[in-house]
This record gives structure tokens, sequence and C-alpha cells, in this order.
């Protein structure tokens, strides 16, 4: 398997994952889960474990600030095999990691990884087969999705939200109104909700006017939200310090969150329904998508703001306007190819100018929907490429694409 999962924000990934885990497993294999961050895949180890140990699956949770000496017990564990399913950051394929059975390797959030990272997750195994490979994205980065075009990668689509789910209202806001926005957040707040309040930076810099979330959080703190407890969080803090702000805003301790990106994935709080995204310029199409996720994961109706501070060029305004007016992550990554181009298909960049020799796939879509039928029935009647034409493909094959086989991982 070599396939693309492209699920909406808070639709259920994560028991996709186990499900297509269990299912090597089951057979006497290993797993693993690679997320980009340390908050998510440690909430993936503590969802996931507490599945698996009804049903006698041994789970492991491994990161970068992961002890030592729990680290060294997992990884024996792992090369012993006692570990069945191993859940972590890109700390799970660095080179001392050894999984000889593993059969499955699972990427969640693939836009958050380069392509090399993505590709060393399937050859860990020490079988005599290339582990299957899941790739996971609410918003796929542009390479993902043209590979989708060319078969190179499959796709699976899960199109709809848990029931009860409301769509996000989401509007553009000049900074003159900004009192107004403040004023329905606080309406919220009045109603027993939380708020997200999202920076681009997180310290001001000489020579950068955009508002950073340190300074903004004092003020939002005296000025804004008096009387309402307003933490803050960024990149920055110490894992243990992350956690605990984290921990405080899912119990409802905190009412306002001011934060940078490391929200973007993995943070699922229901009670949250409005979110202010100062400077939305300044973040992709993807970020933005993730962003607005964290909020609408409950019954009750959410607000997203995208707060803009200055003039926008027509390219930035437009990609603003598209999102605004947009919720489905697979309309934003289309138009996030177009925009910004599928990268390379047989390299490493993952966006931009393709140099294509003989078609574009944005553009002659049913062209290559045709080649792909016809390379299928190809492989279908000759799948060792035996026959004379067969050989003549297989040389052209190894000719051009034999030294990039190891970065096929979507």
């Amino acid at each position: 398997m070599h396939r693309l999962v492209q699920v909406d924000v808070g639709s259920g990934k994560t028991l996709v994952a186990l499900i297509a885990a269990l299912f090597v497993i089951e057979q006497g294999y290993q797993a693993i889960l690679m997320a980009p961050t340390e908050v998510l895949a440690r909430q993936h180890g503590a969802v996931i474990g507490g599945l698996c140990d009804a049903i006698g699956v041994s789970t492991e949770t491994l990161t970068g600030s992961t002890p030592a000496a729990a680290r060294r017990a997992i990884l024996a564990g792992v090369a012993a095999g006692e570990v069945d399913l191993l859940v972590g950051t890109h700390a799970v394929i660095q080179a001392d990691v050894r999984i000889p059975q593993l059969a499955l390797s699972i990427i969640d959030e693939q836009h958050r990884f380069g392509v090399r990272q993505r590709g060393a997750s399937g050859t860990a195994t020490e079988t005599d087969h290339v582990a299957h490979l899941l790739v996971m994205s609410a918003t796929p980065i542009p390479r993902s999705l043209a590979l989708t075009l060319y078969g190179d990668l499959e796709l699976s689509l899960i199109d709809e939200l848990p029931a009860g789910r409301l769509p996000i209202r989401t509007a553009i806001v000049r900074e003159k109104d900004e009192d107004a926005v403040w004023t329905a957040c606080r309406k919220q707040l009045a109603a027993g909700r939380q708020v997200y309040v999202i920076y681009p930076v997180i310290e001001e810099t000489e020579g950068q006017d955009l508002k950073a979330a340190t300074v903004e959080w004092e003020r939002l703190q005296a000025e804004v939200f008096p009387g309402q407890k307003v933490a803050l969080l960024h990149g920055r803090l110490k894992a243990r310090e992350k956690d605990a702000v984290m921990n405080a805003f899912s119990a409802g301790d905190v009412q306002v969150l001011v934060a940078t990106t490391v929200i973007e994935v993995g943070v699922d709080v229901p009670n949250a329904t409005a979110m202010v995204i100062h400077n939305p310029e300044r973040f992709g199409l993807a970020q933005l998508h993730q962003l607005r996720g964290r909020i609408g994961r409950g019954e009750h109706q959410s607000w997203c703001w995208l707060l803009c501070d200055r003039y926008l060029g027509e390219e930035s305004f437009q990609r603003i306007r598209f999102f605004a007016e947009h919720d489905d992550g697979f309309d934003l990554a289309e138009e996030d190819l177009r925009q910004r181009g599928p990268g390379d298909a047989w390299g490493v960049r993952q966006s931009g100018a393709p140099g294509f020799r003989l078609a574009n796939p944005l553009t002659d879509g049913e062209i290559v929907r045709v080649c792909r039928e016809d390379a299928r029935e190809f492989l279908a009647a000759d799948p060792r490429l035996a026959s004379a034409a067969g050989r003549l493909v297989a040389a052209a094959l190894k000719e051009s694409f034999g030294r990039h086989v190891p970065l096929q991982a979507g």
C-alpha cells in the first residue's frame, strides 16, 4: 500500500490509523505512527495506548524528550518484537531505531514532514518486503496531491464530518473593526465557551511590525479580557510547560489561549468556539485550515475571524478570501496546488514549478487519467515486465527513475 488518506480535521484520522495498524499486528508484524509534534505524538500515544491495552496490543511512545533510560528500554522492546505499535515524532526513524518486523508506516499530518523523512519511515524494516505506507492529512502538500493524479499515490477520501458538527463561520476583519471581534469573543466567554487568539510570531523584532504573542498576551489580559484566565502557549516553552497550559485549557481552567502555530495540529477542545487569527496573510492555506480546525469540534456554532491590520496585496487577499469562503480541506489543498505548483514528482521539492515535459496534471487531468489506466492494464497483462515491450519499459524506468526509488513516500 502506498496511500494518502485525505480526511478533514476532527474526522477520526487517529482511529483510521489504529485500525490499519491492527491489520498488520494481527499477522505478527509491527507498525509505527509518526506525528510532527511532541504534543500530538503524546496525545496519540495516550489515546491509542488506552484502546490497545484493552485488546492486548503493546504500544510505546517515543519523542525527542523521552528520558535516556526510558528510550533505551523502548528501543530494546521494539528490537525484540515486544512492542507492536511505536508512536512518536521523527525520533522513531533515527538510525538507532530497529523495527525488525515493520510492515506499516503511518505518517500523520503528512504536510509537516519532508520527503526524505517520510521515505525513511518505510525503510526501517528487516523483513523481505518494503513496509506499507499510509500518509494522512487534512490538507495534503501540493506534491502529494499531484502524485495522486499520477497514480503513484493512491487516494482515499473521508468527506464527512462526525454527526452534529456545524460549519465554522469565517470572516475577514479590518483593524478598525477589531473591537467588534473582541465583543463577540466576550459573548462566547459569557456563554461558558473558550477562545483561541493566534499570532504569527512569538516576540517583536526590530524592523518587523507584526503583533507578537508575548506582548499581546499582556495586553489581552489587562485590557480585553479582564477577569478571565488568559494563558500563553508557544514553541519555546519547555515540554512540561506546554503540557500544563494545554491541560488547563482542556480542563476549562483557562478561558483564552494566546498561541502561535504550536496548536496547529492535535489539539482537541470541543468547548472552544471562537478563534481570532492575526496577520492571516503570514500563514499558508494548510496552516490556516489546521488552525481553524481547532474549533468547531463540539455541538455549538463556532466563529473564526481573520484580523488584517495592514494593506494586503492582491495575491494575498485572494488567498485569504478563498480560505474564508471554503471549509473543505480538499478544496483548499487543490487551490494550494494551483497557486504553488506541485514540485518534483521524482525529487524532494514539495511545491513550485514542476517543469513538466508532456502534460500538466492541473490542466490535462483527462490525459493523465487515460495514461494511468493504460499503465495499469499494461502491468496487469505483464506484471513482471517480461515481454519484449515490458523489457523496454523496465529499462526506461530504471534509466529515468531508478535512483529516486527511496524517495517515493508521497
